[in-house]
């Protein structure tokens, strides 16, 4: 007898892009920003091996388009049928409307609250809520076009200018690092006439780069003791957009067929720096309970020699076919990606006991 059904829903990179172009951008930029998207390409081609492992599990397996998702989550039962939104998003991208639609048909979901779907994509906003609760974000200042709407922070190792609603290093160039505040404002010039998009002028933080990946198959489970935290060595101080493009998804197929695919390293904070460690799962535990973060989310952090801990963003949507999370899950879980989808679907819609 069956459990219920998981219902993926996903934001294709071609319906991404198309609907970008009708918008008015242009092709080259159109592919750029609807790469955030790759992780929807990547995993459609394991459907077949989710369904197979969410059968064994004695649940159904639905992948649903997330223009298709209003029509396929009207009139489903809420006492068996599960949301897992695989994108968010709410300007280029738009996959916070799927977990808004399963709320609307009072539907069980996997993940936050549809709110943080929203505030995760835009970075000045979710940041000042970050700073606010007392997490330890980098200040941030916000351009528009060559003209401040909010002024940046004083910085001794200069500013990281990024756009600040799109995501998979979208808009990160090798000169993104900054030392003067006119070569901000001119990489502020230049995300708003690539993307349109406003620019977040972030005091730049020293360290390496980190990685903590959550997913709680046992939902009773605390966040900080299911967490998988790794640096991610990449080879530079930080990733392009250039770099992020070769890795997921069309642009990524393509790489790979090239011979120009390398992942970056992981290796466990605890190995060198316990305490970062520690500082890190803590943190996520004060994110769980204030911010409302749960089921499955990423954060990213820069963590210094002496375990000083930066938080520069968090996923709701964590990339799930990505060769971090994939690991993840092996090491941390000993599963697949496909089986740990399955438990931890079966695990939301078995029956309390």
């Amino acid at each position: 007898m069956s459990l219920g059904e998981l219902i993926l829903v996903h934001e294709a990179e071609s319906a991404c892009r198309e609907r970008l172009l009708a918008a008015g951008h242009d092709r080259e930029h159109a592919i750029e920003i609807s790469s955030y998207l790759a992780q929807s390409t990547d995993l459609s081609a394991e459907f077949e091996a989710i369904a197979a492992a969410c059968k064994a599990e004695k649940v159904n397996f639905l992948p649903v388009e997330l223009d298709d998702a209003a029509v396929a989550l009207a009139g489903r039962s809420p006492a068996s049928t599960l949301v897992w939104t695989l994108t968010d998003g709410i300007t280029y991208f738009r996959g916070s409307a799927a977990p808004a639609l399963a709320r609307l048909n009072g539907l069980k979901t996997i993940g936050a609250d549809d709110s943080l779907f929203a505030l995760c994509q835009d970075k000045f906003r979710s940041g000042a809520v970050l700073a606010a609760l007392g997490l330890p974000v980098p200040p941030a200042g916000l351009a528009r076009n060559g003209a401040w709407l909010a002024p940046p922070p004083q910085a001794r190792n200069g500013w990281f200018v990024k756009p600040n609603r799109l995501g998979a290093k979208i808009g990160i160039w090798p000169d993104s690092h900054c030392r003067e505040l006119s070569h901000a404002l001119e990489l502020s010039k230049r995300i708003f006439s690539a993307y349109g998009d406003d620019a977040l002028v972030q005091a730049y933080v020293p360290g390496r780069n980190v990685r903590a990946s959550f997913l709680a198959i046992d939902p009773a489970e605390p966040v900080e003791s299911v967490a998988g935290i790794a640096f991610v060595d990449s080879g530079s101080d930080f990733q392009t957009m250039e770099d992020s493009m070769a890795l997921y998804g069309e642009t990524g197929a393509a790489a790979r067929a090239e011979g120009r695919y390398a992942e970056p390293r992981l290796q466990p904070v605890a190995g060198t720096q316990p305490a970062a460690e520690a500082h890190i799962r803590a943190l996520s535990a004060r994110l769980s309970a204030a911010l409302g973060l749960r089921d499955v989310f990423s954060l990213d952090l820069r963590v210094e020699p002496d375990d000083t801990v930066h938080l520069i963003e968090f996923e709701v949507c964590p990339g799930l076919p990505c060769f971090d999370f994939r690991a993840y899950c092996r090491e941390r879980w000993g599963m697949k990606l496909a089986e740990a989808i399955a438990r931890t679907a079966a695990s939301r819609l078995r029956p309390s006991r």
